[in-house]
């Protein structure tokens, strides 16, 4: 994990906060005194009158990049409702661990909690719920794929999913603990690099880029 000191600000004003949360860091806080330290806790630490829960998306543990969060009550209802209605629009890039033979496409599939497996998604065409994510093949990189996400819906694991099941990609994300060979937290190569969203105050239309760490 990172330094805890470490959280990158991108944007900053009296209304929200946008950070680069850093692989291996929680977005919010977790069950235990060993897992409050989060982008949640770091940013109320810097801006202490801001809202008890500030987060309006999150980013697994192991995912990088790009998170918006709300200082006031009116900000985050203002930011949940334009995540809501897909008002926003947010990117990725990732390598999966090999070669991949198409070249864009769109991924439509349900899937639901492994409840004998947590957190792990499993495919599931009668009980689960579809995630949609379009997807372009950017480069072949020493047997690896650098790959653009642009995700429709925002479901759990949905991307790392969708990478490493046989009905989506069929080849998981390096460093992937849970869909594919990766062995330790903090390691995983997938980053959320854009961001866009509309100011809830001032009503400009809002886009951050981060440029993934691999």
């Amino acid at each position: 994990m990172e330094d805890q000191d470490v959280l990158p600000i991108v944007h900053s004003d009296e209304d929200l906060m946008v950070v680069v949360k850093p692989s291996g860091l929680l977005a919010v806080p977790g069950r235990g005194a060993d897992r409050q330290d989060c982008v949640v806790a770091r940013v109320r630490a810097l801006r202490p009158g801001c809202i008890e829960q500030p987060a309006v998306h999150r980013l697994d543990m192991d995912t990088s990049g790009l998170m918006v969060l709300a200082l006031t009550a009116q900000t985050h209802r203002a930011l949940s409702r334009q995540f809501h209605d897909r008002e926003t629009e947010k990117r990725y890039i990732a390598l999966l661990d090999g070669e991949l033979a198409g070249h864009e496409g769109t991924i439509e599939l349900p899937f639901r909690l492994d409840v004998k497996n947590r957190p792990r998604q499993i495919y599931d065409p009668i009980h689960g719920k579809v995630g949609i994510t379009h997807w372009k093949k950017l480069a072949i990189e020493n047997g690896q794929t650098r790959v653009e996400f642009w995700p429709v819906t925002g479901r759990t694991h949905q991307l790392r999913l969708h990478a490493a099941s046989i009905y989506g990609l069929g080849i998981p994300i390096v460093g992937d603990r849970l869909y594919g060979i990766g062995n330790g937290q903090g390691r995983l190569c997938l980053h959320a690099c854009l961001l866009r969203f509309t100011h809830p105050c001032s009503g400009e239309r809002l886009e951050f880029y981060s440029e993934p760490p691999f």
